[in-house]
């Protein structure tokens, strides 16, 4: 088990939070967050390549010239892919990359990634993640408490989504917002649940008190 401060809004200390060695003494496996991580970029890909090849293009594909008697190498169509106007060696077609990722795995690879920044120190958890109004200084201003302003990339989770807390960290190119995982995902969602590959690319976390009993609640069991 592992305590960790919680601070404000302000960056000031208000208390502490006990995280369960389920998670702060997670194994970081090598392995799980490699099949994570090429998992979610697999199922990102469309899939939509398409070319043509010497089949597909247009034009009747005559043979150049006759096959003997000119001294030249023997050529048997018009539209092989060295010709100008010709058709794409090993062409693309439309295919699906998605691949399966296992619960155990996911979950081995989230926890992982998770102790990973515990033990790191880029781990921040604040009471509270949301705002009145949705300006970018309420966003700058927290990450400046925490002082991780200036950090190449950011991941900030929320427990649930909301648009007006959402459109603070809109306009910072470091900073990413997701949300807590849930038992019962929806996919209307507008913002979705973090992966293990968000916190690995991320080098500080900012999350809510709130979301983090939401990680306890569905993945450390």
């Amino acid at each position: 088990m592992a305590k960790l401060e919680v601070r404000s809004k302000d960056g000031k200390k208000v208390g502490s939070v006990d995280v369960p060695a389920a998670i702060a003494n997670a194994e970081v496996a090598p392995h799980a967050l490699h099949r994570a991580v090429v998992t979610e970029e697999a199922n990102s890909r469309q899939g939509t390549s398409a070319t043509k090849d010497r089949h597909d293009v247009r034009g009747g594909g005559r043979k150049p010239y006759r096959q003997k008697k000119t001294g030249r190498a023997r050529q048997g169509s018009i539209r092989a892919p060295h010709y100008t106007h010709g058709g794409m060696a090993h062409e693309l077609k439309p295919r699906d990359y998605s691949l399966k990722l296992n619960k155990k795995e996911r979950r081995s690879a989230i926890l992982g990634a998770i102790a990973s920044k515990i033990q790191a120190d880029a781990l921040h958890i604040v009471d509270t993640i949301a705002f009145a109004e949705s300006k970018t200084k309420n966003a700058t201003g927290l990450l400046s408490a925490l002082g991780v302003q200036n950090t190449r990339r950011i991941l900030i989770v929320l427990p649930q989504y909301d648009e007006t807390t959402y459109k603070c960290f809109r306009n910072l190119s470091n900073v990413v917002v997701r949300t807590a995982p849930t038992k019962k995902p929806s996919e209307e969602a507008k913002c979705a649940p973090f992966s293990a590959r968000d916190v690995l690319v991320a080098h500080a976390v900012v999350m809510a008190q709130e979301a983090l009993a939401k990680v306890e609640e569905v993945w450390s069991k």
